[in-house]
């Protein structure tokens, strides 16, 4: 899918995020939208994950440790086939299985997440076993800035080094802001870059919410044998609607009907110029 279409993708997928958000009278609004674009590269570029070989072990796997943001997941894996897109319209229903965090229930979806700064860990142990087995897809996993507070994200990059896992992918939606303010301010995380390489890691800083940038970094991999890639992934919390981007109040919001419709007018301005 080339740049163009990537970013038609990334506006029809906010479209279905605050469509599904608004329905469901629930959802992580703002951090879904900041990481939507790149799951939209990870999955329509970057990735070998279909619905035709998650069955096998033999292939890229995705953990989604910022399990609250399982909106733009769930969008994308309707979109690429992975469930019938008439289910999310479900989300957040009693009996089913589009609940508030990932959970295996969901085709596509390949570990529940949620319990922050656990996905890194589940991720160090796939890739691992994958080096094991001599398997040479990678593993991806993204996680949110605000979850770095978890200490058991650095012992799992400790053991990512330790154990050279070169075929490991780590993005970090980089929005600085969590549920209760900025990022620095809670538990300060700067330099980020330099604790990420003083961890062994391989480093590279991009532009999140760009597809271009997203994909000029991704096609590089991996940055250095026997190192874990690390990708801080600068974005917007809220990114595509004006009055919900750097906006703390839309960690966890539902937006009003009026909201609602001003931001698909300001998402389909944003399509018609393309």
């Amino acid at each position: 899918m080339d740049p163009q279409a990537l970013k038609r993708k990334s506006i029809q997928y906010r479209k279905t995020i605050l469509r599904i958000i608004k329905q469901a009278n629930a959802g992580h609004t703002g951090g879904s939208l900041s990481c939507t674009d790149i799951l939209n590269v990870l999955y329509n570029h970057t990735m070998n994950i279909t619905p035709e070989n998650f069955a096998s072990v033999d292939r890229d796997h995705y953990i989604q440790s910022k399990g609250h943001s399982v909106e733009a997941l769930y969008t994308v894996l309707a979109d690429k086939g992975f469930f019938p897109e008439s289910e999310l319209d479900t989300l957040c229903q009693f009996q089913s299985h589009l609940v508030g965090h990932p959970t295996r229930k969901v085709n596509g979806i390949e570990h529940n997440t949620g319990a922050l700064g656990h996905g890194l860990s589940v991720s160090v142990g796939i890739a691992l076993g994958m080096k094991y087995d001599g398997l040479s897809h990678r593993v991806f996993t993204l996680l949110g800035d605000g979850e770095l507070a978890e200490g058991s994200s650095w012992e799992a990059l400790m053991a990512a080094s330790h154990y050279k896992l070169d075929n490991l992918v780590i993005l970090i939606d980089r929005n600085t802001l969590q549920i209760t303010g900025g990022t620095e301010e809670v538990m300060g995380l700067e330099p980020l870059a330099d604790r990420f390489a003083a961890f062994g890691c391989a480093v590279r800083v991009c532009h999140g919410n760009e597809v271009e940038s997203l994909v000029n970094t991704l096609d590089t991999l991996p940055f250095e044998a026997g190192k874990p890639n690390l990708i801080i992934a600068r974005t917007t919390k809220g990114k595509g609607i004006s009055f919900m981007e750097n906006t703390v109040k839309w960690h966890h919001k539902v937006p009003t009907d009026s909201e609602y419709q001003t931001a698909l007018e300001e998402l389909s301005q944003a399509e018609a110029g393309l």
